[in-house]
């Protein structure tokens, strides 16, 4: 329940930052949001709208293809955030174009950066990369912002420069908020010291599409045998992965490192 609470809260927070900050300007965010709300400009039709209507297709896919409870939690906020794109009305705080860039791109990131603590997502192009890591190592980074970088090229095509370079000003405040908020790196690293190596194991292998390397360890101070597991994972596997771990072994200790690069079998053959 308290991830559901955190989920529409967080959608509820990207709504207000889209309405009151970005949409006045002409400033997209990033993602399919940002197409609907591109498309709410030159029609006139609801950004709400074009945001459920483009997130549809791969909710139902997604729903096919990934875990069920993180698409019921995207569901979740997609329905919620095109509901308050309807209903929230469109308000002009500021003046300044700059500034609605900096805190809708801020307030967005606060948003999905709650989103993504509680094991779900905004939708669009997560469900894409979701999709992509289920079964390969793609560069998820590169083709993500690749097409956030179409999202600003067309922007200033169909609008001004000076939007099209508030658009990526928004987009790089929301990046980094998310960042400290939860994590934007696309790969991660975890060394998982626990008693409970055979069912930890067994937890991971059954969970996760990747490799788990288990290791002999003992404790300095109690000489205790220990299990050391290390696997490498996704930004995108990081909350569930942390709470599969909890329920598993509480006394668990944990080191999570950004890794720069990945050689050789990321994913089980």
């Amino acid at each position: 329940m308290r991830n559901i609470f955190s989920i529409i809260i967080g959608s509820l927070l990207v709504a207000v930052a889209y309405n009151l900050f970005l949409i006045p300007h002409h400033i997209l965010s990033s993602g399919l949001s940002g197409i609907a709300i591109m498309l709410g400009f030159i029609t006139p039709i609801n950004t709400g709208v074009f945001n459920f209507l483009l997130n549809f297709p791969l909710l139902v896919l997604g729903f096919i293809k990934l875990g069920k409870r993180f698409i019921i939690y995207t569901i979740i906020s997609v329905v919620v955030l095109s509901v308050g794109l309807y209903v929230f009305p469109v308000i002009k705080i500021t003046t300044e174009p700059l500034l609605a860039s900096l805190a809708g791109g801020v307030l967005t990131g606060v948003g999905i950066g709650l989103i993504f603590r509680a094991s779900g997502s905004s939708g669009g192009f997560d469900i894409i990369a979701m999709l992509l890591t289920k079964k390969k190592d793609f560069p998820l980074g590169s083709i993500i912002t690749a097409m956030n970088g179409i999202i600003v090229i067309i922007s200033g095509f169909i609008f001004t420069w000076d939007a099209a370079l508030n658009t990526l000003v928004a987009i790089y405040a929301t990046g980094k908020v998310i960042d400290t908020i939860h994590t934007k790196h696309i790969k991660l690293t975890l060394m998982i010291v626990t008693k409970k190596g055979e069912e930890m194991k067994e937890k991971l292998l059954a969970n996760l599409y990747r490799g788990v390397t288990v290791l002999n360890g003992e404790g300095a101070y109690t000489g205790e045998n220990r299990k050391i597991l290390m696997t490498v994972i996704t930004r995108y596997q990081l909350t569930d992965v942390k709470k599969l771990i909890n329920e598993t072994d509480r006394e668990a200790f944990v080191n999570i490192t950004e890794t720069a690069e990945v050689m050789g079998l990321f994913h089980r053959g």
